[in-house]
């Protein structure tokens, strides 16, 4: 059995031991005595060879980030490939974990969080969390050295003395339904619920240019395919300004959205409503009027993102800030009449931790307070970071946005881990699968069938259909259905079909040149599909 060596300490002291990992499966409570001070790190570290032709899975830090399986001298990129005017202007390092995790520039290293795991054939080795609020379990892999280091995010953090939970971890061998049912089991998590979605959203054809004529067009539109018990989404785009949710932009909604609402109850449909509460755009009455709702560091407020006219973490220390927030629930899903919000980048909720929090406890934080604003009301989770999430979302996105093409123009590749793609969100919805069904119905965002508006190819737009079907618990496209032809609606049928009824779905990652091979059973056939 491997040797696990492990440091905790403070700005008074620290605590060293060592203890053998458990054979097969097991848990791990590491706790260090240490003095009342600071906390400064927790780190551990075993030996961990890895073969050749084994590949590795990193958990990235939040929903959008890409996280493939690696070969074994693989690396991440970071944003110093960006030139810094570029970083500077769009912030493009505030979306994932850029300015607090080090990046090797090394073949062979690479870093994740929450969970890893280590594949050779169908044999899965897992290293996961089983609790983060003592700050991020992350995991960093050297194939050099042949050995895996562990991190608790805890810095800052004031400890009172005695007991500090350094790390409790999870360890698996075994087929990948054999370690991912034993971690939930371990974690005791279950997803919140069982019941596939499908639907449509309006971003991936309006974006923000939706007003309420086109979205009544596209609700006629659904009414003409979907099925009692959809879900009709409006997304981004009613707001006045990002930040700003207690009315509607009034030259687009100038009667507001209770009417959209009823209109597709009334259809059928659940309705559901976009928002991202935890964030504010620059251009907002909320950033011109509250600027002490803001979260400040450094003295400034923290800019989350370079979208729309840039957009910045609202502090959730802030009574006012609660207080406000909770008003926009209520408005939403009371007085508006919504089923489901979307809630979108999330992770401006905590991009530090302070002295009584770790940044990881204060996103749990967050995702309570939503759960607790929203009661029983559905929640997709969006832009989060991943294990915070578990158990508190009914459905959450697992990858980043598709674009209207397959990868972006080639200067976008060379940015963050979080950009617009189509390749990399099939290529998360693939090998973040195991997620679907345990911590929440995955969303893997929206699929196409239309000819419009969009530059995807024939088997393009079929491979993003079938991978989002096989392995979503919420099935969404942002085609308005009435401009559907007689064989796009056979389309949308079939898709419908594997979502519902496909079984027996097997992954061969091992294909080789980059290729997965998916398998699977419908209606007595075997079916099969191959990405890369």
């Amino acid at each position: 059995m491997a040797e696990l060596h492990w440091h905790a300490a403070t700005t008074a002291g620290n605590y060293d031991d060592k203890t053998t990992i458990p054979a097969g499966q097991g848990a791990l409570h590491l706790t260090a005595a240490l003095p009342a001070g600071t906390l400064e790190n927790a780190v551990a570290t075993l030996p961990w060879a890895m073969a050749e032709d084994e590949k590795l899975f990193m958990n990235g830090y939040q929903t959008w980030t890409e996280c493939p399986e690696l070969s074994k001298w693989d690396k991440q990129h970071s944003t110093d490939r960006i030139p810094k005017p570029l970083l500077d202007k769009y912030a493009f390092d505030r979306y994932g974990d850029y300015y607090f995790v080090r990046y090797s520039k090394q073949k062979g290293c690479s870093h994740g969080f929450s969970y890893c795991y280590f594949r050779r054939g169908a044999h899965y080795r897992l290293v996961a969390s089983l609790d983060e609020t003592p700050g991020y379990t992350i995991f960093y892999y050297d194939a050099k050295a042949a050995a895996l280091r562990i991190e608790r995010d805890c810095a800052g953090v004031r400890h009172n003395g005695g007991a500090f939970a350094a790390f409790d971890l999870f360890f698996a061998e075994g087929t990948e339904d054999e370690v991912f049912d034993a971690w939930f089991a371990a974690l005791g998590c279950r997803a919140r619920t069982g019941k596939k979605l499908a639907g449509y959203s309006s971003w991936y054809n309006r974006y923000q240019k939706i007003d309420e004529a086109g979205i009544r067009q596209d609700l006629d539109g659904c009414k003409s395919l979907f099925k009692p018990g959809d879900l009709f989404q409006i997304d981004d785009g009613w707001e006045p300004k990002v930040g700003d949710w207690l009315e509607t932009d009034p030259a687009k909604f100038p009667h507001g959205l209770r009417g959209l609402a009823d209109a597709a109850h009334e259809s059928g449909f659940l309705a559901g409503l976009w928002l991202a509460p935890f964030v504010c755009e620059k251009e907002s009455a909320l950033y011109r009027d509250h600027p002490d709702w803001l979260l400040q560091v450094n003295g400034a407020p923290w800019c989350c993102g370079g979208g729309w006219s840039s957009s910045y973490a609202l502090d959730i220390d802030n009574p006012a800030v609660l207080d406000y927030l909770k008003r926009v629930f209520d408005r939403v899903l009371n007085e508006w009449g919504f089923d489901l919000v979307k809630l979108d980048f999330l992770y401006g909720a905590a991009p530090f931790g302070n002295e009584r929090e770790s940044r990881a406890a204060r996103m749990q934080r967050a995702m309570a307070l939503l759960r607790d604003w929203c009661g029983d009301k559905l929640i997709l989770g969006c832009g989060v970071p991943v294990m915070p999430a578990f158990g508190v979302v009914d459905y959450c996105r697992i990858g980043c946005d598709v674009g209207l093409d397959w990868d972006d123009v080639w200067y976008m590749r060379l940015f963050h881990r979080e950009r617009i793609s189509t390749r990399q969100s099939i290529g998360n919805t693939i090998f973040r699968r195991q997620l679907n069904g345990r911590a929440y119905g995955s969303d893997p965002d929206v699929f196409f069938l239309r000819e419009e508006n969009c530059k995807l190819t024939a088997a393009q737009k079929t491979t993003l259909a079938t991978v989002n079907a096989l392995f979503s618990g919420i099935l969404l496209t942002s085609d308005d259905p009435g401009r559907y032809t007689p064989a796009m609606r056979q389309q949308y049928a079939a898709v419908r079909d594997i979502a519902e009824n496909a079984q027996d779905v097997q992954v061969n990652a091992d294909a080789g040149n980059g290729v997965v091979e998916i398998g699977y059973t419908l209606n007595g056939q075997r079916h099969s599909i191959r990405v890369g």
